[in-house]
């Protein structure tokens, strides 16, 4: 049997919470696709927060390499959970821009690590940065997040 079937077979057989008994806000929130992607919020405080994840064959891309498209959702995780801890959670985030810049190929398990960098009551800047598991930069960004009320 293969990993990936063994561990499917683990997980339908573990109890899962249903969606919508899941937080929508705050610290533990539930973003769909953040777990499909097995992505971790390790810290978020006073404007600085760390996501990971651990590289799987379905993240990589051609070149067995972690895919742009998930060192993205970690720059924007970190960042957005950076921005949403200065206001201890009490607001929402909406990514309004973000620049990247891809620094090298990666592999293991990948960091990012964001900051709050400035900002006021509407708006949020951040910077973060992915190391991978040598503990080189793979991708750097920046990035703006509007804040809203709580839906």
């Amino acid at each position: 049997m293969s990993p990936q079937l063994a561990s499917a077979q683990q997980q339908q057989q573990q109890p899962q919470q249903e969606e919508g008994d899941r937080p929508r806000s705050g610290p533990q929130r539930y973003v769909p696709f953040s777990e499909h992607i097995g992505l971790r919020v390790e810290s978020a405080e006073a404007g600085e927060a760390l996501v990971s994840v651990e590289l799987r064959p379905e993240l990589m891309n051609n070149h067995a390499s972690g895919h742009g498209g998930v060192l993205m959702t970690l720059l924007d995780s970190a960042m957005a959970h950076a921005a949403l801890s200065r206001v201890a959670y009490a607001r929402e985030v909406v990514t309004v821009d973000m620049h990247v810049a891809f620094m090298r190929p990666n592999s293991g398990r990948l960091q990012a690590q964001g900051r709050a960098t400035g900002g006021g009551r509407s708006v949020c800047f951040c910077e973060a940065t992915v190391t991978d598991a040598s503990g080189e930069v793979a991708a750097r960004a920046m990035g703006t997040f509007r804040y809203r009320d709580p839906a």
